[in-house]
Protein backbone atom coordinates (compact mmCIF):
# COMPACT_ATOMS: atom_id res chain seq x y z
CA UNK A 1 0.00 0.00 0.00
CA UNK A 2 0.88 3.68 -0.67
CA UNK A 3 2.23 5.81 2.42
CA UNK A 4 -1.06 7.83 2.30
CA UNK A 5 -2.83 4.84 2.66
CA UNK A 6 -0.63 3.47 5.59
CA UNK A 7 -1.33 7.24 7.20
CA UNK A 8 -5.27 7.05 6.25
CA UNK A 9 -5.37 3.78 8.48
CA UNK A 10 -3.03 4.92 11.75
CA UNK A 11 -4.90 7.96 11.55
CA UNK A 12 -8.14 6.60 11.67
CA UNK A 13 -7.43 4.45 14.14
CA UNK A 14 -5.86 6.83 16.42
CA UNK A 15 -8.58 8.67 16.36
CA UNK A 16 -10.86 6.29 17.65
CA UNK A 17 -8.62 5.44 21.02
CA UNK A 18 -8.34 9.28 21.80
CA UNK A 19 -12.06 9.72 21.04
CA UNK A 20 -12.54 6.16 23.20
CA UNK A 21 -11.22 7.36 26.61
CA UNK A 22 -13.51 10.76 27.25
CA UNK A 23 -16.55 8.93 25.92
CA UNK A 24 -15.88 6.10 27.56
CA UNK A 25 -15.24 7.99 30.83
CA UNK A 26 -18.58 10.10 30.32
CA UNK A 27 -20.39 6.87 29.68
CA UNK A 28 -19.37 5.79 33.20
CA UNK A 29 -20.78 8.80 35.11
CA UNK A 30 -23.98 8.05 32.89
CA UNK A 31 -24.25 4.43 34.34
CA UNK A 32 -22.59 5.22 37.79
CA UNK A 33 -25.39 8.20 37.92
CA UNK A 34 -22.56 11.06 38.68
CA UNK A 35 -23.09 15.02 37.53
CA UNK A 36 -22.35 15.68 34.18
CA UNK A 37 -22.05 19.33 32.73
CA UNK A 38 -25.20 18.32 30.64
CA UNK A 39 -27.76 16.71 33.38
CA UNK A 40 -30.18 20.18 32.94
CA UNK A 41 -30.61 19.75 29.38
CA UNK A 42 -31.46 15.52 30.12
CA UNK A 43 -32.92 15.73 33.90
CA UNK A 44 -36.29 16.85 31.84
CA UNK A 45 -36.11 14.24 29.36
CA UNK A 46 -35.50 11.57 31.46
CA UNK A 47 -37.82 12.83 34.01
CA UNK A 48 -40.94 12.86 31.72
CA UNK A 49 -40.22 9.26 30.79
CA UNK A 50 -40.08 7.65 34.03
CA UNK A 51 -43.35 9.68 34.88
CA UNK A 52 -45.35 7.70 31.84
CA UNK A 53 -43.95 4.34 32.14
CA UNK A 54 -43.80 4.53 36.56
CA UNK A 55 -41.09 5.82 38.55
CA UNK A 56 -41.55 2.91 41.00
CA UNK A 57 -40.98 0.42 38.10
CA UNK A 58 -37.60 2.87 37.05
CA UNK A 59 -35.75 3.10 40.52
CA UNK A 60 -36.63 -0.12 41.95
CA UNK A 61 -33.00 -2.49 42.54
CA UNK A 62 -33.37 -5.53 40.15
CA UNK A 63 -31.32 -9.60 40.73
CA UNK A 64 -30.57 -10.59 37.69
CA UNK A 65 -33.38 -12.47 37.65
CA UNK A 66 -35.13 -9.54 37.64
CA UNK A 67 -33.25 -7.36 35.25
CA UNK A 68 -33.24 -10.80 32.72
CA UNK A 69 -37.12 -10.94 32.79
CA UNK A 70 -37.49 -7.18 32.08
CA UNK A 71 -34.85 -7.08 29.29
CA UNK A 72 -36.57 -10.30 27.89
CA UNK A 73 -40.00 -8.57 28.23
CA UNK A 74 -39.17 -5.74 26.08
CA UNK A 75 -37.51 -7.18 23.76
CA UNK A 76 -40.72 -9.36 23.39
CA UNK A 77 -43.04 -6.39 22.78
CA UNK A 78 -40.77 -4.12 20.63
CA UNK A 79 -40.38 -7.45 18.01
CA UNK A 80 -44.11 -7.83 18.08
CA UNK A 81 -44.64 -4.26 17.31
CA UNK A 82 -41.62 -4.07 14.97
CA UNK A 83 -43.16 -7.51 13.34
CA UNK A 84 -46.65 -5.59 12.53
CA UNK A 85 -44.83 -2.43 11.16
CA UNK A 86 -43.61 -4.82 8.45
CA UNK A 87 -46.22 -7.35 7.90
CA UNK A 88 -48.91 -4.23 7.26
CA UNK A 89 -46.90 -1.42 6.06
CA UNK A 90 -49.28 -0.95 3.70
CA UNK A 91 -52.14 0.20 5.73
CA UNK A 92 -49.83 2.60 7.38
CA UNK A 93 -48.51 6.53 6.70
CA UNK A 94 -46.00 7.43 4.36
CA UNK A 95 -45.87 4.52 1.99
CA UNK A 96 -45.89 6.93 -0.99
CA UNK A 97 -44.40 4.06 -3.05
CA UNK A 98 -47.32 1.82 -2.02
CA UNK A 99 -45.19 -1.51 -0.97
CA UNK A 100 -46.97 -4.72 0.27
CA UNK A 101 -46.51 -5.93 3.68
CA UNK A 102 -43.84 -7.96 3.89
CA UNK A 103 -44.42 -11.74 3.35
CA UNK A 104 -44.66 -13.47 7.06
CA UNK A 105 -41.36 -15.69 7.49
CA UNK A 106 -38.99 -12.17 5.70
CA UNK A 107 -41.13 -10.29 7.91
CA UNK A 108 -40.38 -12.58 11.18
CA UNK A 109 -36.63 -12.95 10.22
CA UNK A 110 -35.85 -9.14 9.87
CA UNK A 111 -37.85 -8.43 13.21
CA UNK A 112 -35.73 -11.25 15.13
CA UNK A 113 -32.80 -9.61 13.22
CA UNK A 114 -33.16 -6.10 14.18
CA UNK A 115 -34.45 -6.55 17.88
CA UNK A 116 -30.98 -8.33 18.56
CA UNK A 117 -28.77 -5.82 16.65
CA UNK A 118 -28.01 -8.41 13.72
CA UNK A 119 -29.95 -6.18 11.21
CA UNK A 120 -29.44 -9.40 8.81
CA UNK A 121 -31.65 -8.10 6.02
CA UNK A 122 -33.03 -10.61 2.92
CA UNK A 123 -34.53 -7.94 1.37
CA UNK A 124 -34.00 -4.43 -0.66
CA UNK A 125 -34.46 -1.83 1.53
CA UNK A 126 -35.44 0.75 -1.39
CA UNK A 127 -38.09 -1.41 -2.54
CA UNK A 128 -39.44 -2.99 -0.07
CA UNK A 129 -40.21 -0.91 3.16
CA UNK A 130 -41.80 2.47 3.27
CA UNK A 131 -40.35 5.40 4.84
CA UNK A 132 -42.70 4.99 7.97
CA UNK A 133 -41.28 0.75 8.09
CA UNK A 134 -37.48 2.15 7.69
CA UNK A 135 -38.53 4.88 10.64
CA UNK A 136 -40.80 2.43 13.06
CA UNK A 137 -39.35 -0.81 12.24
CA UNK A 138 -35.33 -0.28 11.49
CA UNK A 139 -34.55 3.44 12.72
CA UNK A 140 -36.32 2.43 16.18
CA UNK A 141 -34.86 -1.07 16.82
CA UNK A 142 -31.21 0.50 16.34
CA UNK A 143 -31.54 2.24 19.41
CA UNK A 144 -33.21 -0.21 21.45
CA UNK A 145 -31.10 -3.04 20.56
CA UNK A 146 -27.58 -1.29 20.74
CA UNK A 147 -28.56 -0.29 23.96
CA UNK A 148 -29.96 -3.85 25.15
CA UNK A 149 -26.47 -5.17 24.79
CA UNK A 150 -24.86 -2.10 26.29
CA UNK A 151 -27.32 -2.29 29.93
CA UNK A 152 -26.32 -5.64 30.22
CA UNK A 153 -22.71 -5.32 30.32
CA UNK A 154 -23.24 -2.78 32.76
CA UNK A 155 -25.36 -4.66 34.80
CA UNK A 156 -22.49 -7.64 34.55
CA UNK A 157 -19.89 -5.29 35.60
CA UNK A 158 -21.31 -3.99 38.80
CA UNK A 159 -21.72 -8.01 39.70
CA UNK A 160 -17.77 -7.25 40.40
CA UNK A 161 -18.15 -4.21 42.15
CA UNK A 162 -20.23 -5.03 44.76
CA UNK A 163 -18.20 -5.56 48.05
CA UNK A 164 -19.74 -7.49 50.94
CA UNK A 165 -22.22 -9.85 48.82
CA UNK A 166 -25.48 -8.89 47.33
CA UNK A 167 -27.68 -8.70 44.57
CA UNK A 168 -28.29 -5.50 43.13
CA UNK A 169 -27.29 -4.98 39.99
CA UNK A 170 -29.12 -1.77 39.22
CA UNK A 171 -32.33 -1.45 37.27
CA UNK A 172 -33.08 -1.88 33.80
CA UNK A 173 -35.23 0.66 32.63
CA UNK A 174 -33.33 3.22 33.95
CA UNK A 175 -29.89 2.01 32.68
CA UNK A 176 -32.16 1.57 29.28
CA UNK A 177 -33.14 5.21 29.19
CA UNK A 178 -30.04 6.98 30.30
CA UNK A 179 -28.06 5.27 27.43
CA UNK A 180 -30.29 6.30 24.74
CA UNK A 181 -30.98 9.75 25.85
CA UNK A 182 -27.76 10.87 27.22
CA UNK A 183 -25.53 8.77 24.97
CA UNK A 184 -27.14 7.45 21.60
CA UNK A 185 -29.49 10.06 20.49
CA UNK A 186 -26.68 12.88 21.47
CA UNK A 187 -23.88 11.54 19.05
CA UNK A 188 -26.81 10.89 16.55
CA UNK A 189 -28.05 13.67 16.47
CA UNK A 190 -24.66 15.72 16.18
CA UNK A 191 -23.17 13.09 13.17
CA UNK A 192 -26.38 13.29 11.10
CA UNK A 193 -26.37 17.07 10.51
CA UNK A 194 -22.18 16.28 9.49
CA UNK A 195 -23.70 13.47 7.34
CA UNK A 196 -26.31 15.78 6.23
CA UNK A 197 -23.63 18.64 5.27
CA UNK A 198 -21.44 16.16 3.45
CA UNK A 199 -24.38 14.89 1.03
CA UNK A 200 -26.44 12.41 2.82
CA UNK A 201 -30.11 12.45 1.60
CA UNK A 202 -32.86 13.45 4.47
CA UNK A 203 -36.31 13.61 3.80
CA UNK A 204 -39.95 12.53 3.81
CA UNK A 205 -40.27 12.07 0.18
CA UNK A 206 -39.92 8.63 -0.95
CA UNK A 207 -38.65 9.30 -4.90
CA UNK A 208 -38.25 12.10 -7.10
CA UNK A 209 -37.80 12.17 -10.76
CA UNK A 210 -34.02 12.82 -12.23
CA UNK A 211 -33.46 13.98 -16.14
CA UNK A 212 -30.52 11.92 -17.36
CA UNK A 213 -28.36 13.37 -20.11
CA UNK A 214 -29.25 10.89 -22.19
CA UNK A 215 -33.08 12.68 -22.13
CA UNK A 216 -35.07 9.99 -19.84
CA UNK A 217 -36.71 10.18 -16.61
CA UNK A 218 -35.28 7.99 -13.59
CA UNK A 219 -36.89 7.62 -10.23
CA UNK A 220 -34.46 7.58 -7.68
CA UNK A 221 -35.30 6.77 -4.14
CA UNK A 222 -34.59 8.67 -1.06
CA UNK A 223 -35.94 8.75 2.66
CA UNK A 224 -34.35 9.46 6.10
CA UNK A 225 -31.52 7.74 5.22
CA UNK A 226 -28.81 10.56 7.38
CA UNK A 227 -30.83 9.52 10.67
CA UNK A 228 -31.05 5.80 9.70
CA UNK A 229 -27.11 5.82 8.56
CA UNK A 230 -25.87 7.75 11.69
CA UNK A 231 -27.78 4.96 14.37
CA UNK A 232 -26.33 1.88 12.17
CA UNK A 233 -23.10 2.87 12.92
CA UNK A 234 -22.84 4.02 16.10
CA UNK A 235 -25.21 1.41 17.66
CA UNK A 236 -22.44 -1.01 15.37
CA UNK A 237 -26.22 -2.25 13.98
CA UNK A 238 -25.23 -2.26 10.08
CA UNK A 239 -28.85 -2.16 8.48
CA UNK A 240 -28.76 0.12 5.47
CA UNK A 241 -31.40 1.84 3.83
CA UNK A 242 -30.44 0.60 0.35
CA UNK A 243 -29.35 -2.95 -0.25
CA UNK A 244 -25.71 -1.61 -1.37
CA UNK A 245 -25.45 0.19 2.35
CA UNK A 246 -22.89 2.15 2.59
CA UNK A 247 -21.34 2.15 -0.95
CA UNK A 248 -24.62 4.18 -2.02
CA UNK A 249 -23.15 7.97 -2.46
CA UNK A 250 -26.65 9.00 -0.65
CA UNK A 251 -25.62 7.43 2.34
CA UNK A 252 -21.70 7.68 1.91
CA UNK A 253 -21.24 10.74 -0.10
CA UNK A 254 -17.37 11.33 0.41
CA UNK A 255 -14.04 9.83 1.58
CA UNK A 256 -14.25 11.85 4.51
CA UNK A 257 -18.20 10.58 5.80
CA UNK A 258 -16.47 7.06 4.75
CA UNK A 259 -14.01 7.95 7.77
CA UNK A 260 -16.35 9.22 9.77
CA UNK A 261 -18.38 5.82 9.59
CA UNK A 262 -15.36 3.50 10.75
CA UNK A 263 -14.70 5.77 13.32
CA UNK A 264 -18.41 5.87 14.42
CA UNK A 265 -18.65 1.54 14.18
CA UNK A 266 -15.56 1.70 16.42
CA UNK A 267 -16.15 4.37 18.92
CA UNK A 268 -18.87 3.04 21.80
CA UNK A 269 -17.35 -0.43 21.50
CA UNK A 270 -13.68 0.55 22.07
CA UNK A 271 -15.68 3.32 24.72
CA UNK A 272 -16.45 0.24 26.97
CA UNK A 273 -13.42 -0.81 27.41
CA UNK A 274 -12.45 2.60 29.12
CA UNK A 275 -15.65 2.33 31.09
CA UNK A 276 -15.08 -0.84 32.72
CA UNK A 277 -12.06 0.48 33.74
CA UNK A 278 -13.79 3.52 35.75
CA UNK A 279 -16.44 1.76 37.19
CA UNK A 280 -14.33 -0.92 39.15
CA UNK A 281 -11.39 1.57 40.14
CA UNK A 282 -8.74 0.23 37.98
CA UNK A 283 -7.69 1.64 35.06
CA UNK A 284 -4.87 -0.67 34.57
CA UNK A 285 -7.45 -4.04 34.21
CA UNK A 286 -9.01 -2.03 31.43
CA UNK A 287 -6.04 -0.84 29.43
CA UNK A 288 -4.91 -4.81 29.74
CA UNK A 289 -8.02 -5.81 27.85
CA UNK A 290 -8.10 -3.18 25.58
CA UNK A 291 -4.42 -4.10 24.54
CA UNK A 292 -5.56 -7.73 23.92
CA UNK A 293 -8.49 -6.59 21.57
CA UNK A 294 -6.74 -4.04 19.60
CA UNK A 295 -3.69 -6.48 19.18
CA UNK A 296 -6.69 -9.10 17.62
CA UNK A 297 -7.85 -5.83 15.29
CA UNK A 298 -4.84 -5.01 14.17
CA UNK A 299 -4.03 -8.38 13.30
CA UNK A 300 -7.08 -9.34 11.18
CA UNK A 301 -6.86 -5.86 9.69
CA UNK A 302 -3.13 -6.66 7.93
CA UNK A 303 -4.43 -10.27 6.92
CA UNK A 304 -7.61 -8.41 5.77
CA UNK A 305 -5.39 -4.64 3.72
CA UNK A 306 -1.87 -6.62 2.79
CA UNK A 307 -2.92 -9.79 0.63
CA UNK A 308 -6.37 -7.52 -0.95
CA UNK A 309 -3.65 -4.77 -1.67
CA UNK A 310 -1.67 -7.95 -3.15
CA UNK A 311 -4.02 -8.76 -5.64
CA UNK A 312 -4.20 -12.15 -7.67
CA UNK A 313 -2.41 -14.55 -9.14
CA UNK A 314 -4.50 -14.43 -12.22
CA UNK A 315 -4.80 -10.56 -12.52
CA UNK A 316 -0.89 -10.70 -12.44
CA UNK A 317 -1.37 -13.31 -15.33
CA UNK A 318 -3.02 -11.14 -17.03
CA UNK A 319 -0.64 -8.12 -16.83
CA UNK A 320 -2.86 -6.16 -14.17
CA UNK A 321 -0.17 -3.59 -12.49
CA UNK A 322 -1.43 -4.86 -8.85
CA UNK A 323 1.12 -2.46 -7.26
CA UNK A 324 -0.65 0.98 -6.25
CA UNK A 325 0.64 4.41 -8.77
CA UNK A 326 -0.20 7.33 -9.59
CA UNK A 327 -2.37 6.14 -12.11
CA UNK A 328 -4.24 3.43 -10.46
CA UNK A 329 -4.58 2.02 -7.64
CA UNK A 330 -3.61 -1.71 -8.22
CA UNK A 331 -4.28 -4.98 -5.73
CA UNK A 332 -7.96 -6.42 -6.34
CA UNK A 333 -10.38 -3.81 -6.81
CA UNK A 334 -13.34 -6.16 -7.51
CA UNK A 335 -16.21 -4.94 -5.73
CA UNK A 336 -15.01 -1.79 -4.46
CA UNK A 337 -15.66 1.88 -4.63
CA UNK A 338 -13.13 3.94 -6.73
CA UNK A 339 -13.46 7.13 -4.27
CA UNK A 340 -12.57 4.74 -1.24
CA UNK A 341 -10.02 2.88 -2.81
CA UNK A 342 -8.72 -0.73 -1.34
CA UNK A 343 -7.31 0.83 1.74
CA UNK A 344 -10.41 2.31 2.57
CA UNK A 345 -12.82 -0.41 1.61
CA UNK A 346 -10.36 -2.71 3.39
CA UNK A 347 -10.38 -0.89 6.48
CA UNK A 348 -14.52 -0.53 6.82
CA UNK A 349 -14.51 -4.36 5.84
CA UNK A 350 -12.32 -5.46 8.60
CA UNK A 351 -13.80 -2.95 11.28
CA UNK A 352 -17.57 -3.73 10.42
CA UNK A 353 -16.55 -7.18 11.09
CA UNK A 354 -14.05 -6.94 14.09
CA UNK A 355 -17.06 -4.65 15.81
CA UNK A 356 -19.80 -6.90 14.38
CA UNK A 357 -21.54 -4.30 12.79
CA UNK A 358 -22.38 -5.54 9.08
CA UNK A 359 -22.45 -2.73 7.18
CA UNK A 360 -20.33 -2.40 4.05
CA UNK A 361 -19.18 0.24 1.77
CA UNK A 362 -17.62 -2.61 -0.64
CA UNK A 363 -18.61 -6.62 -2.15
CA UNK A 364 -17.42 -9.14 0.30
CA UNK A 365 -17.62 -11.82 -1.61
CA UNK A 366 -15.39 -10.13 -3.80
CA UNK A 367 -12.68 -10.22 -1.29
CA UNK A 368 -9.35 -12.40 -1.66
CA UNK A 369 -9.36 -15.25 0.90
CA UNK A 370 -6.68 -13.99 2.78
CA UNK A 371 -9.09 -11.56 3.91
CA UNK A 372 -12.18 -13.17 3.54
CA UNK A 373 -10.66 -15.45 7.02
CA UNK A 374 -9.99 -11.99 8.73
CA UNK A 375 -13.79 -11.19 7.65
CA UNK A 376 -14.59 -14.49 9.33
CA UNK A 377 -12.52 -14.14 12.39
CA UNK A 378 -13.64 -10.79 13.89
CA UNK A 379 -17.18 -13.00 13.87
CA UNK A 380 -16.18 -15.80 14.72
CA UNK A 381 -13.95 -14.77 17.72
CA UNK A 382 -16.60 -12.08 18.69
CA UNK A 383 -14.64 -10.42 20.91
CA UNK A 384 -12.08 -8.39 18.50
CA UNK A 385 -13.83 -5.83 20.57
CA UNK A 386 -17.18 -6.49 18.88
CA UNK A 387 -20.88 -5.09 19.37
CA UNK A 388 -22.28 -2.83 21.76
CA UNK A 389 -21.41 -5.16 25.26
CA UNK A 390 -21.81 -8.42 23.83
CA UNK A 391 -17.87 -8.63 22.20
CA UNK A 392 -16.89 -6.42 25.73
CA UNK A 393 -18.87 -9.62 27.52
CA UNK A 394 -17.20 -12.04 25.14
CA UNK A 395 -13.98 -10.78 25.67
CA UNK A 396 -14.60 -11.42 29.76
CA UNK A 397 -16.03 -14.81 28.60
CA UNK A 398 -12.47 -15.94 27.49
CA UNK A 399 -10.92 -13.72 30.39
CA UNK A 400 -12.61 -15.95 32.92
CA UNK A 401 -11.19 -19.33 31.30
CA UNK A 402 -7.89 -17.82 31.05
CA UNK A 403 -7.90 -16.35 34.94
CA UNK A 404 -9.15 -20.32 35.85
CA UNK A 405 -6.33 -22.04 33.51
CA UNK A 406 -3.46 -19.68 34.70
CA UNK A 407 -4.92 -20.52 38.63
CA UNK A 408 -4.93 -23.97 38.00
CA UNK A 409 -1.22 -24.09 35.87
CA UNK A 410 0.38 -22.18 38.67
CA UNK A 411 -1.58 -22.88 41.93
CA UNK A 412 -2.99 -19.96 42.78
CA UNK A 413 -6.46 -19.11 43.93
CA UNK A 414 -8.70 -18.30 40.33
CA UNK A 415 -9.81 -14.48 41.32
CA UNK A 416 -10.99 -12.07 38.96
CA UNK A 417 -11.55 -8.49 40.07
CA UNK A 418 -11.32 -9.82 43.91
CA UNK A 419 -14.08 -12.45 42.79
CA UNK A 420 -13.76 -15.91 43.15
CA UNK A 421 -14.12 -17.82 40.26
CA UNK A 422 -15.46 -21.72 40.96
CA UNK A 423 -16.76 -23.99 39.33
CA UNK A 424 -20.59 -22.59 38.61
CA UNK A 425 -19.18 -19.94 36.88
CA UNK A 426 -16.73 -21.97 34.41
CA UNK A 427 -19.51 -24.26 33.68
CA UNK A 428 -22.07 -21.33 32.57
CA UNK A 429 -19.66 -19.20 30.89
CA UNK A 430 -18.41 -22.41 29.13
CA UNK A 431 -22.10 -23.00 28.19
CA UNK A 432 -22.00 -19.03 26.72
CA UNK A 433 -19.20 -19.63 24.81
CA UNK A 434 -20.61 -23.17 23.07
CA UNK A 435 -23.23 -21.88 22.05
CA UNK A 436 -21.53 -19.56 19.36
CA UNK A 437 -20.17 -22.15 17.32
CA UNK A 438 -22.92 -24.29 17.64
CA UNK A 439 -24.87 -22.76 16.29
CA UNK A 440 -23.08 -21.47 13.04
CA UNK A 441 -21.24 -24.71 12.63
CA UNK A 442 -24.55 -27.30 13.22
CA UNK A 443 -26.79 -25.27 10.93
CA UNK A 444 -23.48 -24.64 8.18
CA UNK A 445 -23.73 -28.81 7.82
CA UNK A 446 -27.24 -29.24 7.62
CA UNK A 447 -27.19 -26.21 5.16
CA UNK A 448 -24.49 -28.11 2.94
CA UNK A 449 -26.73 -31.43 2.82
CA UNK A 450 -30.23 -29.80 1.98
CA UNK A 451 -30.70 -29.44 -1.39
CA UNK A 452 -33.47 -26.67 -0.27
CA UNK A 453 -30.47 -24.17 0.92
CA UNK A 454 -28.39 -25.21 -1.76
CA UNK A 455 -30.39 -24.37 -4.44
CA UNK A 456 -29.92 -20.52 -2.98
CA UNK A 457 -26.13 -20.82 -3.83
CA UNK A 458 -25.18 -18.22 -6.76
CA UNK A 459 -21.88 -20.08 -6.58
CA UNK A 460 -20.97 -23.58 -6.53
CA UNK A 461 -18.23 -25.19 -4.99
CA UNK A 462 -15.67 -23.84 -2.35
CA UNK A 463 -16.94 -20.31 -2.19
CA UNK A 464 -20.37 -21.10 -2.20
CA UNK A 465 -19.46 -22.97 1.25
CA UNK A 466 -18.11 -20.26 2.23
CA UNK A 467 -21.09 -18.03 1.42
CA UNK A 468 -23.25 -20.09 3.82
CA UNK A 469 -20.66 -20.90 6.20
CA UNK A 470 -20.72 -16.55 6.47
CA UNK A 471 -24.49 -16.13 6.58
CA UNK A 472 -24.57 -18.18 9.78
CA UNK A 473 -21.41 -17.06 11.54
CA UNK A 474 -22.98 -13.41 10.71
CA UNK A 475 -26.24 -14.33 11.86
CA UNK A 476 -24.76 -15.82 15.53
CA UNK A 477 -22.01 -12.81 16.00
CA UNK A 478 -24.99 -10.05 15.93
CA UNK A 479 -23.16 -8.81 12.56
CA UNK A 480 -25.62 -8.98 9.56
CA UNK A 481 -23.27 -8.52 6.81
CA UNK A 482 -23.51 -11.10 3.70
CA UNK A 483 -21.46 -12.84 1.51
CA UNK A 484 -23.78 -11.58 -1.41
CA UNK A 485 -23.87 -14.65 -3.99
CA UNK A 486 -26.56 -16.18 -1.57
CA UNK A 487 -30.02 -15.92 -1.71
CA UNK A 488 -31.25 -16.09 1.90
CA UNK A 489 -34.91 -14.80 1.33
CA UNK A 490 -36.33 -18.55 1.06
CA UNK A 491 -38.15 -19.82 3.68
CA UNK A 492 -35.22 -22.11 4.91
CA UNK A 493 -32.90 -19.04 4.92
CA UNK A 494 -35.76 -16.86 6.46
CA UNK A 495 -36.05 -19.01 9.09
CA UNK A 496 -32.78 -20.56 9.98
CA UNK A 497 -30.88 -17.76 10.13
CA UNK A 498 -33.68 -16.17 12.33
CA UNK A 499 -33.36 -19.05 14.90
CA UNK A 500 -29.61 -18.98 14.94
CA UNK A 501 -29.45 -15.33 15.48
CA UNK A 502 -32.23 -15.47 18.58
CA UNK A 503 -30.33 -18.57 19.94
CA UNK A 504 -26.59 -16.94 19.57
CA UNK A 505 -27.95 -13.49 21.49
CA UNK A 506 -30.42 -14.31 24.07
CA UNK A 507 -29.19 -17.45 25.79
CA UNK A 508 -25.49 -16.32 26.32
CA UNK A 509 -26.69 -13.21 27.57
CA UNK A 510 -28.89 -15.77 29.99
CA UNK A 511 -25.66 -17.62 31.02
CA UNK A 512 -23.80 -14.14 31.47
CA UNK A 513 -26.36 -12.62 34.08
CA UNK A 514 -26.40 -15.96 35.75
CA UNK A 515 -22.68 -15.59 36.25
CA UNK A 516 -23.38 -11.68 37.49
CA UNK A 517 -26.21 -12.88 40.04
CA UNK A 518 -23.54 -15.48 41.45
CA UNK A 519 -20.44 -13.31 41.39
CA UNK A 520 -22.54 -10.42 43.01
CA UNK A 521 -23.43 -13.16 45.95
CA UNK A 522 -19.92 -13.40 46.96
CA UNK A 523 -18.07 -11.28 49.13
CA UNK A 524 -15.07 -9.29 47.49
CA UNK A 525 -11.45 -10.62 48.57
CA UNK A 526 -8.41 -8.56 49.82
CA UNK A 527 -5.29 -9.25 47.48
CA UNK A 528 -2.82 -11.37 48.73
CA UNK A 529 0.42 -12.89 47.41
CA UNK A 530 -1.31 -15.79 45.95
CA UNK A 531 -3.82 -13.94 43.76
CA UNK A 532 -2.81 -14.14 40.49
CA UNK A 533 -2.91 -10.52 39.30
CA UNK A 534 -4.87 -9.83 36.00
CA UNK A 535 -3.62 -6.53 35.64
CA UNK A 536 -0.61 -7.12 34.01
CA UNK A 537 1.19 -7.26 30.91
CA UNK A 538 1.72 -11.05 31.59
CA UNK A 539 -2.29 -11.91 32.04
CA UNK A 540 -2.85 -9.88 28.99
CA UNK A 541 -1.30 -12.18 26.97
CA UNK A 542 -2.14 -15.38 28.02
CA UNK A 543 -5.49 -14.25 27.43
CA UNK A 544 -4.33 -12.56 23.70
CA UNK A 545 -3.52 -16.54 23.80
CA UNK A 546 -6.57 -17.92 25.08
CA UNK A 547 -8.75 -16.50 22.59
CA UNK A 548 -6.66 -17.52 19.68
CA UNK A 549 -6.10 -21.27 20.94
CA UNK A 550 -9.95 -21.09 21.68
CA UNK A 551 -10.95 -20.00 18.21
CA UNK A 552 -8.89 -22.22 16.49
CA UNK A 553 -9.88 -25.44 18.00
CA UNK A 554 -13.24 -24.13 17.49
CA UNK A 555 -13.70 -22.89 13.72
CA UNK A 556 -9.98 -23.74 12.00
CA UNK A 557 -11.53 -26.76 10.63
CA UNK A 558 -14.44 -24.95 9.12
CA UNK A 559 -12.08 -22.23 7.86
CA UNK A 560 -10.12 -24.89 6.03
CA UNK A 561 -12.99 -26.06 4.01
CA UNK A 562 -13.86 -22.46 2.92
CA UNK A 563 -11.19 -19.45 2.71
CA UNK A 564 -7.94 -21.27 3.21
CA UNK A 565 -9.07 -24.09 0.66
CA UNK A 566 -10.19 -21.21 -1.59
CA UNK A 567 -5.99 -19.75 -1.02
CA UNK A 568 -4.43 -22.52 -1.99
CA UNK A 569 -6.47 -23.51 -5.19
CA UNK A 570 -6.10 -19.62 -5.86
CA UNK A 571 -2.45 -20.13 -5.68
CA UNK A 572 -2.38 -23.33 -8.02
CA UNK A 573 -4.38 -21.75 -10.27
CA UNK A 574 -7.28 -23.80 -9.87
CA UNK A 575 -11.07 -22.76 -10.48
CA UNK A 576 -13.24 -22.18 -7.30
Amino acid sequence: MSIQAWLQTAATLVTVLLLSIPTGRYMARIVLERTTRLDRLFDPIDNAIYFLIGRKVTSQAMTWKAYTFHMLATNLVMTLIIFAVYSFQDYLPLNQLRFPGMEPFQAFNTAISFITNTNWQSYAGETTLSNFSQMGGITFPMFTSATTGFVVAMAWIRAFTVKNGGSDLGNFYRDFIRFITRVLLPICSVIALVMISQGAVQTLDASFVAHTLQGSDQTIIVGPVASQGTIELVGTNGGGFYNVNAAHPFQNPTPITNVILIVLMALLPASIVVTFGEMIGNRRQAWVLYAVMGALMVLLLALCVIPEQDGTPTLESAGIETSATADQPGGNMEGKEVRFGIAGSSLFADITTSFTTGAVDSAHDSYTPLPGISLFGGMMLQCVFGGKGVGFLNALIYGLIAVFVAGLMVGRTPEFLGKKIETQEIILVSLALLIHPLVILSSTGWSMLAPYALSSLGNNGIHGYSEILYAFASGAADNGSAFAGLNSNTAWFNLATAAVIFIGRYPPIIFLMAVAGSVARKPTTTPSASTLRTDTAMFGVFWFATILIVGALTFFPALVFGPIAEFFAMKAGLTF
